[in-house]
């Protein structure tokens, strides 16, 4: 039987999760209605944002930042193949390998889902005050790394 009487520890720590999520959900919202105007869900998102911080990179390194499979990332990158925002070429040191890179749309579209969140972030971290950014980013970071991916 599960014991649903918390101590205070365990009621802040769930105070914490349901705020993660909440703010989660904020930070995602109007990026994913512009997606859906597309057709398109978080996942060609961050497919969008990494290829564009990173143009040029081979897919086994977006496999690799994303930490999805091979066939999680195949459908979403063929959409966004096709509908021309990410292109693909042959990488020129190795025949096998592809890279990555946004068309002029992708840019455009990148630029439009990431300006909401920049927005969202650059507003949280001017009323919270001096200290704030660097703390959140050092819960982020060790968040992060305990996925074993991601870098900032």
């Amino acid at each position: 039987m599960i014991d649903h009487n918390f101590d205070t520890r365990d009621a802040e720590l769930h105070t914490a999760i349901e705020l993660f999520f909440f703010a989660y959900r904020a930070f995602t919202a109007q990026p994913d209605a512009i997606l859906a105007e597309r057709g398109l869900a978080r996942l060609h998102h961050r497919i969008l944002y990494f290829v564009a911080r990173r143009p040029g990179q081979r897919v086994s390194d977006l496999l690799a930042t994303l930490g999805v499979s091979k066939q999680a990332l195949h459908g979403p990158l063929k959409q966004l193949l096709e509908s021309g925002l990410v292109l693909m070429q042959e990488d020129a040191n190795d025949r096998r390998a592809r890279c990555l890179s946004l068309s002029d749309e992708g840019l455009t579209l990148e630029a439009r889902l990431s300006q909401t969140q920049r927005e969202i972030l650059a507003g949280v971290f001017a009323r919270q005050g001096e200290g704030a950014e660097f703390a959140w980013r050092q819960v982020m970071t060790e968040l992060a790394g305990r996925s074993g991916g991601g870098q900032a």
